[in-house]
């Protein structure tokens, strides 16, 4: 039961997190053969998606601030 409502209460948002991971490990595989290149590429591109979502976030919380 106490199991059940902590994960109702889960912020669905947390799953952009492995969403991402996996969206930038699977686009960097299909560019890059070295896993070298496929680690370091996925990582940065990882970094990118979510600062610019956090940057989307803020954007948007500054402007909803005051509503």
């Amino acid at each position: 039961m106490l199991a059940t409502l902590l994960l109702a209460q889960a912020n669905v948002t947390w799953y952009m997190l492995p969403l991402a991971l996996a969206i930038s490990l699977v686009y960097s595989a299909s560019r890059y053969e070295l896993p070298e290149y496929i680690l370091g590429r996925a990582l940065r591109l990882f970094l990118q998606i979510v600062g610019f979502m956090g940057g989307a976030f803020l954007i948007l919380w500054f402007l909803t601030y005051g509503l």
